[in-house]
């Protein structure tokens, strides 16, 4: 078999595997994370925000809770993105689940922290800044650097699903040179074909949870920013990792680079 058709096959093989096991699966039972998983969920999270800490308190305050490799800033001053796997403590969080956690790291030359703040806050700008994935988006309320925001997301993958989610997000503003932020998903509903939510019973659990915690310090005449995100999600079905487990788990880290990307691409626009 020749190559391109091999990878056809394959990309066929896991198309439909996965369609299958997920209606064999959604067919038996409703899908939703347990308490325990949600539970695991909300304590690894108070362990990031806890490692995360304050920027301030961060020798080098652009990458706090962890220390870069030797040559990563040369790197990331050449324009290339840092992306990487986080390993778990603790284990996985329960039967049934996944937890994923994952760090990106870029440097924005001539981008400032004013121009960071600007881009992150404006959400009705959110589907120029993030097309195709976000389509949708709206600040719910508002006070001061707290708020709460909507987005309707697309994710194309081997499947297209789209989702209404919102998020609690608070702004942290350490110095004129240094800020963070962190938001933490409320709701996710996963849409059907006519745009309508669909019930527990028939959800697929590609996405229960998503907290994302931005940092971001100018210097070096541009700006350094780190986005970590850990999510929960549905595990993939007994018997069937061969077949869609590196599928699965590409999805958090594909999410991940596709937003640096277009973080980065929307500060580069506005500096020309």
């Amino acid at each position: 078999m020749r190559p391109y058709k091999s990878s056809i096959f394959r990309i066929m093989v896991v198309r439909c595997g996965l369609v299958l096991s997920l209606a064999a699966t959604s067919a038996c039972f409703a899908i939703e994370p347990t308490p325990a998983a949600v539970g695991a969920f909300d304590a690894y999270a108070r362990t990031v925000e806890a490692r995360l800490g304050n920027p301030s308190c961060s020798p080098n305050r652009s990458f706090p809770g962890s220390t870069p490799a030797a040559g990563d800033q040369a790197r990331l001053r050449r324009g290339e993105l840092i992306v990487e796997s986080i390993p778990l403590t603790g284990g996985t969080p329960h039967p049934g689940a996944l937890l994923s956690h994952w760090r990106g790291r870029a440097f924005i030359s001539g981008a400032t922290t004013g121009d960071f703040e600007r881009l992150l806050q404006d959400f009705d700008d959110y589907p120029r800044y993030f097309v195709p994935q976000v389509i949708q988006a709206r600040v719910l309320s508002r006070d001061g650097d707290h708020l709460s925001a909507a987005m309707r997301i697309v994710q194309h993958h081997i499947l297209t699903v789209t989702m209404d989610t919102a998020y609690d997000i608070t702004f942290r503003r350490v110095d004129p040179q240094c800020g963070s932020s962190i938001s933490r998903s409320t709701s996710i509903a996963e849409i059907g074909s006519n745009g309508r939510p669909l019930q527990s019973s028939e959800e697929h659990g590609f996405l229960w949870r998503l907290n994302t915690y931005w940092n971001y310090e100018e210097r070096d005449s541009g700006l350094y920013i780190q986005i970590e995100t850990i999510s929960l999600t549905r595990s993939v079905p007994a018997g069937l990792g061969w077949l869609i487990g590196a599928y699965v788990e590409s999805i958090p880290r594909e999410s991940l680079e596709f937003t640096l990307r277009s973080v980065c691409h929307a500060l580069q626009q506005e500096r020309k």
